[in-house]
């Protein structure tokens, strides 16, 4: 493998884990209510469903898109399965 193709795939899983964090970050933040789960671990959720995608799809738009969908039903299901009480949000 060239050089330079070796740099664009590390970079290319860099960038996936940076913005897994950002969109577990984004999870966390869109949704509010007490929740059992910690901030570290939705961001680690996020991580874990960019890479999952990243590995399937090799569009950068397709790895988004579908690593937000596998991302919300990840935090779905951890959450539900989690011990601790859940509070639904304040409705406005």
């Amino acid at each position: 493998m060239h050089r330079r193709t070796r740099y664009t795939v590390a970079m290319h899983w860099v960038w996936l884990i940076i913005v897994g964090a950002i969109v577990g970050a984004l999870g966390r933040f869109f949704h509010p209510g007490k929740d059992p789960m910690g901030m570290l671990l939705t961001i680690a959720i996020g991580i874990v469903s960019l890479v999952v995608a990243g590995l399937i799809f090799s569009s950068t738009l397709l790895e988004f898109v579908v690593g937000i969908i596998v991302a919300i039903a990840l935090v779905a299901l951890v959450g539900r399965f989690l011990p601790g009480e859940r509070t639904p949000a304040a409705r406005f």
